[in-house]
């Protein structure tokens, strides 16, 4: 045999021990075969080659089973065993748990050994695991015969069988003798008894232990056996094991051959003894036993000596094989190599076309997770590297889909903005028309002025009232210089009032609490674009939370005044939050139940014992048609007396707790949907409270977010619901006072347990609710402790100072040119309390916009007819025009200069941006040095164009400064040398530094990036909030639309009653003088002491009650529908006159006023002088 051959053949024996393989069986056979010439190592090579096409194969099967077995999974070790290319023999499926456990245990003990190099188990390994694993198999089902077998014989007594059964399935028939049968089964028989007597449980599972490492379990109901644990294992006490069996069979059987032996061999010894042999070579063996025993560490010497010089004769018989064919091996070798190469390229290649699917798949894997580790290097780390922050610098660009959002962002806004005034005034126009109604059916004299008011609703609900809308050509949005300074500053004035709430905080409480209502209802809501985004939402808390606290600083003295008190702030965030964009929650919230409440016929609550009393005797009265006996006015003590009085109580009582539970549980249930405004709010009280008082206690802290969050959020909209639009209601519906005496039982019962308020007094025959009152309490204290645990807003919307410096587009405002001057004014006058310092920025704003504006300065020359009659009205309805307002800091970024270091900042991290776009590298400070590539001067132009034909397309809003514009047009080496020059100034301010190679602004790009994503998150959540506000508003302002139709049929109706009855004077529809010819009413004298006497006149200021005959008053109806002319004479002479008119006299009985002055000294009754003048001049 050649050398190439010997090779060839040490190569496949050594392979052979790793990979077991019948083909590298039959190679090497082929290489040892004497008859096998080989006359070409490269016939070697072939053959060599040929064999390790398994070797690989083998090597990919052997991870996969290395794989399964560490991970502990039977199912996936079956499987990688059963690879046809794993070659292993006798698999059988239903061993899979122990094949696991077997194969698992033999790595184990591997990975233990010290001297063993390899930690995972060969093919050859595998194999003899799976075989001693098969062995296991039928040596537990050879123990499972024997045990059901013995156990069965002897539980039948069948004595004659127990040989048989012992031979066939004990694994050693060779220690069962035949003569011992009768005595092998009176000793199982005796050990089973003693079993049964022990045992009081029984189950139907054999557990049988193999090499005292692995379990096998049979069940002898079902007669199947498993190496899995079964779930409940409950073991067959009374049957023998299999130990037991083999134990006594051996143990019977050696007592046996023990008595036998010695009697047999008694006669053969005693000869053996007799010889003169015999001792001789007994002491012979024993003292050659002695002498090695003695010898051991000689006798392992001389056998460690004798391996060692065999091994180094194989060794240097192998060396000189080696070195005698120097020129072979290399041949050979090197042959081998490019075969194996040449083979593994070309498989290689076939490999990833057959799989070209998969390989994609993969590499997009691979890529998703590089991207994700880069992410989350991005997200999560505190320094993140500058080629992590350059593959996610791209999403800092604005996309027309971004330009899209934000301007459909600012139309929904604009619109809801613009819906929520125009409901509110028409919810006040509303209101108005219910007022002057309902003077018309107590006298139809103002029947004009209620057409005059339907008629500019109907123009307000057909959009007739003519809205100046398009100021740009003249007026504050005109091209002039002074003007647009102007409106620059009030931008700017405002911009400082939405950001700074310490100043508007202050305004608030400057004036008289009428008024700074509805400076609230008006501008400040407003001014936030009723926190119609996330900004504005974020700004508008701010300034809810420096005003409360001042309030409650300045105005609190006790902690009960919050609950006793109407304070201003709390009254503001609860009718923002009632508003369009709490209306949605209140909605949710509560509709379900209460609408179940209003449509329940048959549910009727009436807690008053008095009230049930007098319905019980209508009642009565009803059914028998007779008066009855009963007294009808009666107490409430008087009322509980009679039992079908208190079992309708009772009755009434049961209903309300099942009815407030669900109230109460639907409460419970929907805190998510609590508005995230209020329940910050809640929090703030709270720790404002406790830092005023810090003797406060949890249960008086709970108490007061009960009473904002219960009593003044929630429960009026219980009482009223169709007051709240918690309910749609249609035109001229209304709730009746049953579904109203329902709901208000509801709130009362809700109101108290809130508040830990028991029935106690007047309601002490509700005492028996006080146990639930109590246990409501306990529900609701822990809804109003975690109503209070939510995140700072800073937190909740992201957003810092510098938010607006990184925005896109300006936050704009819609605000009205009287509303604008109302603020001034206001600012004005309490400039010195909200602006105490000269240097204030308020103060200087103030200053550079002088007096306040009047409206014609606000709309320009021409806008209004000075020859115009109605030139004050005009101006007054056009001083509700709405102009939008894009609000700007007075220290934004101008041209060439930088106010501050944080401006700075910003301007460098656009130039970095640019930068690092086009130009790689490891750190900010490698790639300024480093000079740039014409070819990445060339890809940054091209960056640059493309961003100017975006920005191009940007709203005027959303356009960046003149300086950031310059400086994006500066190439690539003149920005790095001015970002050289920024990273020096800023350095020298401590925003950055170099030790760290200028980390800091890189964090700060990084975090830029980071609230992009969130900012496109929330503008898309902005979207779909602002689309549902519109929608409610939409539904509302239909609502209303109804409502104004009802009213205008109803008026309709009037004016055709008012035709065909025009015989009296009050139908005068257009409120001229009666024509000529007509009969005039006589003017009514009466005397003050008739009048006194009648109720009408009170007193006159310094006249006596015996001077009145002396005093006579002339009544007189004029021309002009409603007024009266009021003459007083005194003896005669007439002394003073004075105008009434019935429009005024009606508003006044409705505002609840009794008594009014005339002349300045005479009171009069205002309900009776209205009396007076319906009856003597209407024939009322």
């Amino acid at each position: 045999m050649t050398s190439a051959g010997c090779v060839v053949r040490y190569t496949l024996k050594n392979l052979s021990r790793c990979f077991p393989s019948s083909q590298l069986e039959c190679k090497l056979c082929q290489v040892t075969s004497p008859g096998d010439m080989w006359t070409s190592s490269f016939s070697y090579l072939v053959l060599l080659s040929s064999c390790l096409d398994g070797v690989i194969e083998g090597m990919v099967v052997l991870r996969y089973i290395n794989e399964a077995i560490d991970e502990g999974n039977p199912r996936k070790t079956l499987d990688t065993l059963l690879l046809p290319t794993a070659n292993i023999r006798d698999v059988d499926p239903v061993c899979a748990q122990h094949y696991q456990d077997v194969l698992f245990h033999t790595k184990s003990q591997k990975l233990r050994d010290p001297k063993n190099v390899s930690k995972v188990l060969w093919l050859d390994e595998i194999q003899q695991a799976i075989d001693e694993a098969n062995v296991d198999e039928n040596r537990a089902k050879q123990w499972v015969t024997l045990v059901v077998d013995v156990n069965e014989c002897l539980d039948r007594k069948q004595s004659d069988h127990i040989l048989t059964v012992l031979k066939s399935s004990s694994s050693n028939i060779h220690n069962i003798l035949p003569e011992c049968a009768n005595k092998y089964f009176d000793t199982l028989v005796k050990a089973k008894e003693s079993k049964t007597d022990n045992e009081s449980s029984e189950g139907s599972w054999v557990k049988l232990n193999v090499q005292q490492k692995y379990n096998y379990y049979y069940n002898t109901d079902s007669k199947e056996g498993s190496w899995v644990p079964p779930e409940l294992c409950l073991s067959k006490e009374s049957w023998l094991t299999g130990e037991e069996i083999e134990d006594i069979v051996e143990e019977v059987t050696s007592d046996y051959i023990r008595e036998n032996l010695w009697s047999a061999s008694e006669d053969l010894l005693v000869r053996f003894e007799a010889t003169s042999s015999g001792p001789i070579l007994l002491e012979e063996f024993e003292a050659r036993k002695a002498f090695l025993y003695e010898q051991t560490e000689s006798v392992v010497k001389i056998q460690a000596f004798w391996k060692g010089f065999k091994q180094r004769q194989e060794y240097l018989h192998r060396q000189q094989v080696f070195a005698g064919n120097v020129d072979s091996v290399v041949k050979i070798q090197s042959w081998f190599r490019m075969v194996t190469a040449r083979k593994n390229y070309l498989s290689r290649l076939q490999y990833f076309e057959d799989h070209k699917n998969e390989i994609v798949k993969i590499q997009s894997l691979l890529r998703a997770s590089k991207a994700r580790d880069d992410y989350k290097a991005l997200v999560g780390s505190e320094n993140p590297p500058l080629a992590v922050i350059r593959k996610f610098v791209y999403l800092l660009d604005q996309s027309d889909l971004d330009f899209q959002e934000e301007l459909e962002v600012a139309r929904l806004r604009e619109e809801v903005v613009t819906k929520i005034r125009a409901n509110q005034q028409l919810e006040k126009d509303l209101n108005l028309m219910d007022i002057k109604i309902g003077l018309l059916v107590k006298n139809r004299i103002t029947l004009e002025d209620v057409i005059s008011h339907r008629k500019k609703l109907n123009k307000k609900k057909g959009g007739e009232i003519e809205i100046l809308n398009n100021t740009d050509n003249q007026g504050i949005k005109s091209l002039s210089k002074e003007r647009r300074k102007t409106l620059e500053t009030y931008q700017q004035l405002f911009y400082l009032l939405q950001t700074k709430p310490s100043y508007l905080a202050k305004l608030i409480f400057q004036m008289p609490q009428n008024k700074s209502t509805k400076f609230m209802d008006t501008v400040i809501f407003t001014l936030y674009n009723y926190a119609s985004n996330q900004r504005e939402e974020y700004l508008l808390l701010k300034l809810f939370k420096t005003a409360l606290e001042e309030e409650i600083k300045s105005k609190v003295d006790q902690v009960q005044d919050i609950v006793t008190g109407n304070p201003t702030v709390i009254k503001m965030v609860v009718s923002f939050n009632r508003g369009a964009r709490g209306q949605n929650t209140l909605r949710q919230l509560l509709a379900p139940v209460v609408k179940e409440i209003i449509e329940d016929k048959a549910l009727v609550i009436n807690t008053s014992p008095v009230e049930v009393y007098k319905a019980w005797v209508n009642q009565l009265e009803t059914q028998t048609g007779e008066a009855s006996k009963l007294p009808y006015d009666v107490t409430t003590e008087q009322a509980l007396t009679y039992p079908e009085v208190k079992n309708k109580l009772e009755a009434s009582i049961e209903n309300l707790r099942k009815v407030t539970d669900k109230v109460l549980d639907s409460i419970i249930s929907s805190l998510d949907l609590l508005p995230y405004g209020l329940r910050y709010i809640a929090k703030v009280l709270k720790n404002s409270i406790r830092e005023k008082f810090p003797d406060a206690t949890e249960e008086e802290l709970l108490k007061i977010v009960g009473n904002l969050l219960y009593y003044r959020y929630m429960n009026p909209a219980i009482v009223a619901p169709d007051g709240f639009d918690i309910i749609d209601m249609t035109a001229g519906g209304q709730i009746n006072s049953n579904q109203r005496r329902n709901l208000g039982s509801v709130a009362k019962v809700l109101q108290h347990a809130a508040s830990n308020k028991l029935f106690e007094g007047e309601n002490d025959h509700l005492s028996s609710m006080n146990n639930y009152l109590s246990e409501t309490y306990r529900q609701f204290r822990k809804y109003f402790q975690e109503a209070c645990d939510v995140p700072e807003p800073e937190e909740k919307f992201n957003m810092d100072k510098y938010t607006d410096l990184v925005t896109v587009s300006k936050p704009v405002i819609y605000i009205s040119i009287e509303e604008i001057i109302n603020t001034h004014l206001l600012l004005l006058e309490h400039q010195d309390a909200i602006a105490t310092e000269k240097s204030d920025l308020l103060n200087e704003l103030l200053e550079s916009l002088g007096e306040v504006p009047t409206v014609e300065s606000f709309l320009g020359e021409g806008a209004v007819d000075p020859n115009d009659p109605n030139k004050e009205n005009t101006l007054n309805q056009l001083s509700k025009t709405e102009i939008s307002l894009s609000l700007t800091s007075k220290y934004d970024v101008k041209d060439g200069e930088a106010i501050d270091g944080r401006s700075l900042m910003i301007k460098t991290k656009k130039l970095i941006i640019d930068v690092i776009r086009n130009q790689p590298g490891s750190t900010l400070v490698e790639i300024l040095e480093t000079p740039a590539t014409q070819q990445q001067e060339l890809e940054h132009t091209k960056d640059m164009e493309s961003r100017a034909v975006v920005d191009s397309r940007t709203p005027e809003e959303g356009k960046q400064s003149q300086a950031v514009i310059e400086d994006a047009c500066l190439p690539l080496e003149q920005k790095k040398r001015k970002i050289q020059r920024n990273l020096r100034t800023l350095e020298q301010t401590g925003h950055v530094s170099s030790t760290n190679k200028y980390q800091d602004i890189l964090n700060e790009i990084a975090k830029d990036i980071r609230n992009q994503r969130i900012h496109r998150k929330l503008r898309k959540a902005e979207l779909s909030k602002l689309q549902q506000t519109l929608n409610a508003l939409n539904k509302k302002a239909a609502f209303y639309e109804d409502q104004i139709n009802y009213y205008d049929t109803y008026i309709k109706t009037c004016v055709d009653n008012l035709k065909r009855k025009n015989s009296r004077r009050s139908i005068k529809l257009d409120g001229k003088a009666e024509p000529k010819g007509t009969k005039r009413v006589k003017p009514v004298r009466y005397t003050a002491a008739k009048l006194h006497d009648k109720g009408v006149l009170l007193g006159i200021d310094d006249l006596q009650t015996n001077q009145f005959k002396n005093v006579v008053f002339d009544i007189i109806a004029t021309e002009d529908m409603g007024i009266f002319d009021v003459r007083s004479k005194f003896l005669g002479v007439e002394m003073e006159k004075v105008q009434l008119n019935i429009q005024d006299l009606l508003q006044m009985q409705y505002e609840g006023v009794a008594v009014m002055k005339m002349f300045d000294k005479v009171k009069v009754n205002v309900n009776l002088l209205i009396y007076l003048l319906n009856k003597k001049f209407y024939g009322k």
